[in-house]
């Protein structure tokens, strides 16, 4: 199920919470809920969106907000692993790009964050390539294109070699990030009480909590 906007928010697919307790959007009825989707080797993710979600946290979580993180892959998959998830959230250590971009900011205790993520976590399901087919080249780029099949034929060969170069690169989608159409980390999805998809952020977001309070006010 593909999400969109002012349409019911389609469940979280989370191949395991890492910290806090399961949830979901379909359990989280009367409260707002928020989303932090984040990669672990991704140092804007530490220095602005995660942090933004800790303060609304702080500032909201005793009055109807619900806030959770979700770490997914689309890039880096060494690195964007369940693995060191778990290392972050269990001893704060990051690791790639985030340790190298945060400890020459002066923003790391060691090679540790200097804060904690209060939050339930959990991780994105990442799916496999598997074999590249023609199908699977075509599904994904219509995605992309919805008249694709209207288009020249030469730009269709263009579209179906990039589509292949790309997908050999990828080796894994995942689920939550492809099916909220997200363009990159840090993003942030916001549903309000009844469950209905707000809006969808990607970068620092300068609406986010008056976005929030205003869901509150409703």
């Amino acid at each position: 199920m593909t999400a969109e906007i002012g349409q019911q928010a389609p469940n979280l697919n989370v191949s395991k919470w890492v910290q806090g307790l399961p949830t979901n959007f379909d359990k989280e009825k009367d409260n707002v809920v928020l989303v932090e989707v984040f990669q672990v080797n991704c140092p804007g993710c530490f220095m602005y969106g995660i942090p933004e979600a800790i303060d609304i946290y702080k500032k909201f979580h005793l009055n109807g907000v619900t806030v959770l993180g979700l770490a997914t892959a689309f890039e880096d998959f060494d690195k964007n692993t369940i693995e060191n998830l778990e290392k972050l959230l269990t001893t704060g250590e990051v690791i790639g790009d985030t340790y190298h971009t945060l400890s020459q900011s002066g923003n790391l205790d060691g090679n540790k964050l200097s804060y904690k993520i209060p939050f339930p976590v959990g991780m994105d399901s990442l799916i496999a390539f598997g074999e590249i087919t023609q199908d699977k080249m075509s599904e994904f780029i219509k995605k992309q294109i919805p008249d694709f099949d209207s288009q020249p034929e030469q730009y269709k060969k263009e579209m179906f070699e990039r589509a292949r170069e790309y997908m050999k690169a990828k080796k894994y989608t995942a689920e939550t990030f492809e099916n909220y159409a997200l363009r990159g980390t840090p993003s942030s999805i916001l549903v309000d009480r009844k469950g209905i998809l707000q809006n969808v952020t990607f970068g620092q977001s300068v609406s986010l909590e008056s976005s929030i309070k205003k869901l509150l006010d409703e």
